[in-house]
């Protein structure tokens, strides 16, 4: 019988070798659980661009307090892709 410390050990050690190796732990325990693969977060860095264009155009025609308004927008929207991206490349 393992103690109430032992088993919690036990249950993050089993968690942490899920996360590292789904694969070998499904061929182990017969477990039928899938892991999501990360992705880059491509869609953030063209949204980002997508708003910056708007930025610009709005810039040209004159908006000034619509074009920095929306450049805001972009610049936060990049700083999130780029902290995802961060992210995803730590795994």
């Amino acid at each position: 019988m393992l103690s109430k410390e032992d088993s919690r050990r036990l249950a993050q050690l089993e968690r942490q070798l899920r996360r590292d190796d789904p694969d070998f732990c499904a061929r182990m325990g017969g477990g039928n659980f899938s892991v999501r693969t990360p992705r880059p977060p491509l869609a953030l860095f063209f949204l980002a661009a997508a708003i910056a264009a708007v930025a610009i155009v709005l810039g040209a025609a004159g908006w000034w307090i619509a074009a920095v308004i929306v450049a805001v927008w972009g610049v936060g929207t990049a700083i999130a892709a780029g902290y995802r991206l961060h992210k995803f490349r730590g795994r």
